[in-house]
Order: structure tokens, then C-alpha cells, then sequence
């Protein structure tokens, strides 16, 4: 292993970093969740970075890139790309240090991440279809303009100020053994692996750090698997903030070197930990903020250990979170989608309603029609939306139906 002091960013740069953050940011609080220590049999504790300033842990790095600018680089102004949680953090930290703050961010970005960007005072400019579009045209500004470019995760300043994360959790879980977060470009994972190696070897002591990337969008895997960093052709996934096609070159150089490893987890787990935290945590938290307790849940973290989870980000668009929500009760079999073929007499949805009624499930929406190229003469096509407890009983709504002589399909 290279020694820590060699690396792009050190203990001792985070721990300045922390200095530069006093005042500035909240030391957000440590839950136990009980729930999930249960499902792992360890003791899970969830960093609640959801209800940092401005929304997310991004504030924290932003804020010390820019408090180390020259007052030539200040009167200058910054910009910076985002869709969402960058855009907050260093409009917060621009309006904190008096800086002039320009944002770019897609066309058809959420509107609540819009609206809350404007409301920190960053002039905002819709540019593009996705993120690397609206990076393009912020770095071709900053060339143009002269102002700094802020960079969300490919600078020593910002990986050191996403590192005090570290230090917070290594103070608050002093028994830690595994730390889990999602990655993206790498800036979290790299500066809190930073902070937590070099502490864990001055107290004698195994630490692991694990980071998580959603399976459509996981450019890390390929790239330490190669050395090298190896871009996504593609990249699709819920968790918008960490939907990163290439790592970053310095968080790379970092996380090869000290970080344990990194999984992956599927939509339908996303979607899963967002309905448990809601439910049994009663935290809102964005798809991005959540892989961690994804991979908990989905068993793919072995012998973890006491854990501590950051859950990185609460910035979740309404509209998507309805989505999620409902991939999520699918998911753990709350919720069913069916459709059937019926003859097309009086009493036969009737009939239906019957059975659904007596499996204890209970009906929520009914679509009917009679036209469609499939639909023969004589037959109606329904699908029908259904509230149910789980897999299991899933599965017995369906058998009585089939029991009675109907062929459900499930669609959703």
C-alpha cells in the first residue's frame, strides 16, 4: 500500500478542512437503527447527511475549495455544473463567502433542485440534456470569463472537505469497523477513506470502507479491476447523484489505494431502502443517499461488523420519490399489477372483485376496455391494481384467481 502521505490528500488536509468548516456546517446527527441491525445481526448506525445544510454533504467540500481562493480568484466569481446537490452546496458556500456564483444545470432538472439553488443566490442557466453537457459549457464559461471552476469531486480541496465526514462518524461510532456510502465520481469516498485509514492505523485498529454504486451506473468496479479508469457507455439509474459514467482522477488514485472495496446494487434495492427508511427510520433520503443501506439489505456486505451508513443526501424531487415509492412496494410485493382477458357478460369483474376480496387484497385501481388488436370479439381486457402484504401473498391472490378459471398476468 503507498504510504498515506503520498497520497493526493492526507489526514492532515482534512483535518485543516475541518478547521475551515467550523461554524459553517451542522455535525449531523447518528441513529441507530435497530431494524436493519437486526436483518445484518451487527449494529447499523445511519449518518444523517440528508439533513446537512443545503441538503447533502456537497456543501462541505464546495465551502472549502472555495474559502482557499485568493481574493483576485474571489472577485472573479465561481461556476460549477450540477443537477442537483453541487448546485446547493456551492451556491451556499458562495453566498456564505460573498462570492459571485454561476450554475449550470441541465434543461428538465427538478424543479425543487432549481428553485432551491436560485433561493441560495447562485445565478442559474439552464443548459443542455444532462449533466457532462452542462459541464462542457461551465468549463468553456470559466475559460471564457476567467472564473473559478468548481470542480464536484476532481480536487484535492474538495475530496479533504468531504472527508471531515470521516472524521465525524470515527468520533460519534469510536467502535466503527465498517463505513458504507455511495460513489459516484469518488470525492466522498476517497476523502472519508482518507480520513478513516489514517486514524484507524494511529489507534492500531482495522477499519473497513466499502463504497456502493448503483449496477447501471458503476465505473468503478471495471476501473480498479483494470487500473485504470475505464468511462460507462451508459449510464441509467434513480440515483441521479451518483450517476457518474468516469471516476475521478484523484479520487481514483485514492480509492485503489485504500478502500476496501466496491459493490454494486440493483433499482429494485434502491427502491427497497428508501421505503425501509421512510417507514422504519421516518428519514427522507435520496436514491444516491440510500445504495449503502441497499447493500445491507440485499446481504452483499459480509460480516460488516458495527457499521455506520452515510446516508449522503435528502434531495429527492417529489415526483421521482412518488415513482420510487411505488417501484418500492412492488418490489417487496405491497403492490401488484394484473391483467386478464374476460368474457365480456355482466358479472364477470364482479366475479373478480370477489376473489380479490376474500385473498384479504384490496383493489386500488381498475382500467377496462373492449378495444385494443388483441382483444377478440366478445372479450374485455382489465388490469387491475392491488394492495397486498408481501411476496407470499402475492402469490396466493394469484392462485385463487387461476383457482377459478382466470389467467393473470402481472405486468407491475
Amino acid at each position: 500500500m503507498t504510504a498515506l502521505t503520498q497520497l493526493p490528500v492526507t489526514l492532515e488536509d482534512v483535518v485543516q478542512a475541518r478547521h475551515l468548516l467550523e461554524g459553517v456546517i451542522e455535525e449531523t446527527p447518528v441513529e441507530q437503527s435497530r431494524a436493519l441491525g437486526r436483518m445484518v445481526g451487527a449494529e447499523v448506525f445511519l449518518k444523517c447527511e440528508n439533513l446537512q445544510r443545503a441538503g447533502s454533504f456537497k456543501v462541505r467540500g464546495a465551502y472549502v475549495r472555495m474559502a482557499k481562493l485568493t481574493a483576485e480568484e474571489r472577485a472573479r466569481g465561481v461556476v460549477a455544473a450540477s443537477a442537483g446537490n453541487h448546485a446547493q452546496g456551492v451556491a451556499v458556500a458562495a453566498a456564505r463567502l460573498g462570492i459571485k456564483a454561476r450554475i449550470y444545470m441541465p434543461l428538465g432538472v427538478a424543479l425543487p433542485k432549481l428553485a432551491a439553488t436560485r433561493g441560495h443566490g447562485a445565478e442559474v442557466v439552464l443548459h443542455g440534456h444532462n449533466v457532462d453537457e452542462a459541464l462542457a459549457e461551465a468549463q468553456r464559461y470559466a475559460e471564457e470569463s476567467g472564473a473559478v471552476f468548481v470542480h464536484p469531486f476532481d480536487n484535492a480541496d474538495i475530496i479533504a472537505g468531504q472527508g471531515t465526514l470521516g472524521l465525524e462518524i470515527l468520533e460519534q461510532i469510536p467502535n466503527v469497523d465498517t463505513v458504507l456510502m455511495g460513489v459516484g465520481g469518488g470525492g466522498l469516498l476517497a476523502g472519508v477513506a482518507t480520513a478513516v485509514k489514517a486514524k484507524a492505523r494511529e489507534l492500531g485498529r482495522e477499519i473497513k470502507v466499502i463504497g456502493v454504486q448503483a449496477e447501471n451506473a458503476a465505473a468503478y468496479p471495471p476501473s480498479l479491476a483494470a487500473d485504470a479508469l475505464v468511462p460507462l457507455k451508459k449510464v441509467s439509474t434513480m440515483a441521479d447523484g451518483i450517476a457518474v459514467g468516469r471516476p475521478g482522477q484523484l479520487p481514483f488514485a485514492i480509492i485503489r489505494e485504500l478502500v476496501d472495496d466496491v459493490v454494486t446494487v440493483s433499482e429494485d434495492a434502491l427502491a427497497r431502502a428508501l421505503i425501509f427508511l421512510l417507514e422504519r427510520s421516518k428519514l427522507v433520503v435520496e436514491p444516491a443517499g440510500a445504495v449503502g443501506v441497499a447493500a445491507l439489505m440485499e446481504g452483499v456486505i459480509e460480516n460488516p461488523g458495527t457499521t455506520a451508513v452515510i446516508l449522503s443526501g435528502g434531495n429527492i424531487d417529489p415526483m421521482l420519490m412518488l415513482k420510487v415509492i411505488q417501484r418500492g412496494l412492488f418490489a417487496s410485493g405491497r403492490f401488484m399489477s394484473v391483467r386478464m382477458m374476460l368474457d365480456d357478460r355482466p358479472g364477470s369483474l364482479a366475479q373478480i372483485s370477489r376473489i380479490i376480496a376474500e385473498s384479504d387484497a384490496n383493489v386500488t385501481r381498475v382500467d377496462h376496455t373492449r378495444i385494443g388488436g388483441s382483444i377478440s370479439m366478445g372479450d374485455v381486457a382489465i388490469t387491475i391494481d392491488i394492495e397486498t402484504k408481501g411476496h407470499e401473498h402475492c402469490e396466493q391472490v394469484l392462485r385463487n384467481l387461476r383457482a377459478e378459471g382466470f389467467q393473470p398476468i402481472v405486468v407491475h
